[in-house]
This record gives C-alpha cells, structure tokens and sequence, in this order.
C-alpha cells in the first residue's frame, strides 16, 4: 500500500508530465529516490475534466517502474484514448487525476469470487479483452450479472454472456485508487 507522500508524488508525476506533453509535446524525465516507486506494477490514469471522464488509459501488468508507467499512461490518457480527442491546453485547468495502481491478477473459476467494488475483472477470450477497474461498480450501480455483460460486449467486443462460457477467461485485480482532490 502507498503512503499519503507516494500517491502525492505520483499524483504530480502524472500532472507535471501531462501539462508538459500536451503544452510543449515535451515528456519530462523522472527519477525517484523512494523504492516503492520503483516496483513494477501495472497502473491506469484517468482523467476527468468537470465530473466527466474525459481519458483513461492504463496497463494491467508492466515490466517497469510504476513511476516510469505513470508518466506513459498520462501522456496516454491525455492523448491517445481512442474515445476522446487529445487534451488541449486550455482544458488543463479543468483536469482531475485519478490514479489506479493494481495489484497482480488472478484467475476465477466462478463469479461468487468476484466483489463489485473491490475487484476489477477482466476478460479474455482469444485476441479479444476487455477491463473495468473497481471503481467501475460502484460508479454505474450495475448488478454483477450487468457488470460482466458491460465488460464482454462493451469493453471486449464479445458476445454479451461470453463469461459464462469455458473459453473466455476471467480474472480479478485489486487496486489503490486515489485521485488528486482527496489529497489536497
């Protein structure tokens, strides 16, 4: 678990980084002294400009450090989410980082292992995945059963009840939320 420092510390890694690439095209270099810092871990970065998601974009697994996956996945989310056009400069003031860094995955065999609100679920079914991170269910109030039917057909594009067959994979993810108004 992160400290109140690291997340402020990842919380401006991500804000300093993307101000800078979307002002100046320029991506910052960081390094960090703490070593939680330097784990690897997989994160997302989503961005909402006045209570609207305006970019998210993370990796669930990664081979770096997460301070090094905070700054890609900012200049990610602020201009490579394909559902938004990129950030410009004048939205900047308007921006609120939420940061998610995930914890390591894990199969399910049924669905009464999966706790909407504490666990995001991905599926996979061949080359086709989708992901929805824990704040999802609590967001959307969906049942567990419209949850999983909003990920495959939604986020994967894959039939509606796919999780309910033998070939699609399931598997769940906790993560550390924090966005960047509860540390103010």
């Amino acid at each position: 678990m992160l400290t109140i420092e690291e997340k402020r510390e990842i919380l401006g890694i991500a804000r300093r980084t993307m101000e800078s690439y979307v002002e100046n095209g320029i991506i910052t270099k960081y390094t960090t002294q703490n070593e939680n810092l330097k784990q690897h871990a997989g994160a997302f970065v989503t961005l909402h400009s006045r209570g609207k998601l305006r970019g998210c974009i993370g990796l669930i697994e990664s081979n770096q450090p997460l301070y090094q996956t905070i700054v890609e996945m900012a200049i990610e989310s602020s201009s490579s989410d394909p559902r938004f056009e990129p950030v410009k400069p004048e939205e900047l003031k308007d921006m609120e980082i939420e940061v998610s860094v995930l914890f390591p995955k894990k199969r399910v065999e049924s669905l009464d292992e999966i706790e909407l609100g504490k666990h995001g679920v991905i599926v996979k079914r061949g080359y086709a995945s989708g992901v929805f991170l824990p704040q999802v269910a609590s967001e959307t109030g969906w049942s567990k059963e419209e949850f999983m039917r909003n990920l495959c057909e939604g986020k994967a594009g894959l039939p509606p009840d796919c999780y309910k067959d033998e070939g699609t994979e399931v598997y769940i993810f906790e993560a550390q939320v924090f966005n960047e108004k509860e540390l103010k």
